[in-house]
């Protein structure tokens, strides 16, 4: 029997559950100010990933480079999660919130209008 596919796939949940929390916490505790931080270590864990010949290490060194990449978006989104008020503002960094209508929305697509508005214009 052969576990590699199910060692990757639950070692790929695991990462990205870890990452949930830990935007949130970043968040929470440093805004959005240290981006780059999470640029750095999703960088540096996929160009590793290029050159590690095992397969699960590989793997896993890409995923966890892929979800800190993706992190940088979730950071920003969480931001604007914040400012709807969905989660806890920080008070000691309350001055970098500008609070917005829980009804608008996070996608950059529609550029803050509400898609749930009945006059919605793209």
């Amino acid at each position: 029997m052969y576990f590699t596919g199910i060692i990757i796939a639950v070692s790929t949940f695991l990462i990205i559950g870890m990452c949930h929390p830990l935007v949130i916490w970043w968040e929470y505790y440093s805004g959005t100010r240290y981006w780059w931080v999470w640029l750095i270590i999703g960088l540096a864990c996929i160009v590793p990933a290029l050159f590690v010949e095992n397969v699960i290490v590989s793997s896993l060194l890409g995923v966890t480079g892929a979800s800190f990449l993706w992190g940088i978006g979730e950071l920003f989104s969480q931001k604007k999660r914040v400012e709807k008020g969905w989660f806890p503002m920080n008070p000691k960094r309350k001055d970098e919130y500008c609070p917005i209508d829980p009804d608008e929305t996070l996608c950059p697509v529609h550029k803050g209008k509400s898609i749930y508005s009945k006059n919605h214009e793209d």
